[in-house]
């Protein structure tokens, strides 16, 4: 009896840990495919990934299945999807023809997402749930991955490409270890009771992002990241006021 507890209690939990291994497979497909020049599956294997990646830590909670074990390998696959996957898509569709420069940028964006990772990784239980402290690996990556998907899409001139890829990037990459507030919907109550209107609200979200999802999600994720620099800058701004009134 005794050695079956023991047993059970070694065991992992299947089901969220399914949804974390279908994560690091649409990271690692999307490798793959940005190898064989299919940039455009590339992109929404990463989107694939982040969906995977906001399922399998609110199922762990909907059915009490956490583990250490469970937040290690989502930890791990994170930096396959939204560290590695991201900085190789954009290098091999962007940069490859830049020389140092080019992988030098996807180089940077690799390391602050690892550094964004570890970072979160040791301030959880201590941190603000409501917010994150820079901007979260899956948006930066959704943001670089959505250039590409637009872009792709919409056929735009290579070298418009090239030029907007680098600041996207880098920029990406910095918004990752920086001290900034990012709002993280974590407060959201999906089991409460909720007005009809945003019900409403809902549907039409989903309409838009399925009436052009490489223009709106690319919208989405970069008015996200952008929302960090300008929430800061108006509280400054704010605490510069104080400051002068109270003088």
């Amino acid at each position: 009896m005794v050695s079956s507890d023991k047993q059970q209690r070694r065991g992992i939990y299947l089901l969220p840990n399914l949804f974390t291994t279908a994560g690091l497979f649409a990271g690692f497909y999307a490798i793959v495919a940005a190898i064989r020049g299919d940039f455009e599956a590339a992109a929404v294997a990463i989107f694939v990934a982040m969906i995977m990646d906001g399922l399998d830590g609110r199922i762990a909670r909907m059915t009490n299945t956490q583990s250490a074990f469970g937040a290690e390998y989502d930890s791990l696959t994170d930096m396959v999807a939204f560290g590695l996957a991201p900085a190789l898509v954009i290098f091999q569709w962007a940069l490859l023809g830049m020389g140092k420069f080019g992988w030098m940028i996807a180089f940077i964006y690799a390391a602050c997402g690892a550094l964004r990772l570890a970072r979160f990784n040791t301030q959880i239980g201590t941190a603000d749930k409501r917010y994150f402290q820079g901007l979260p690996s899956p948006a930066a990556a959704a943001t670089v991955a959505g250039w590409v998907w637009f872009s792709t899409d919409r056929g735009i001139d290579p070298a418009i490409i090239s030029n907007l890829a680098v600041p996207i990037t880098f920029f990406s990459a910095i918004l990752m270890v920086s001290s900034m507030r990012y709002y993280s919907f974590k407060d959201l109550d999906f089991k409460d009771r909720v007005p009809f209107i945003k019900l409403l609200a809902l549907v039409l979200i989903f309409a838009l992002v399925a009436n052009d999802p490489p223009l709106v999600l690319f919208a989405v994720f970069l008015i996200y990241a952008i929302s960090g620099p300008v929430v800061t800058l108006i509280k400054l701004r704010q605490h510069r006021n104080e400051r002068s009134h109270s003088k």
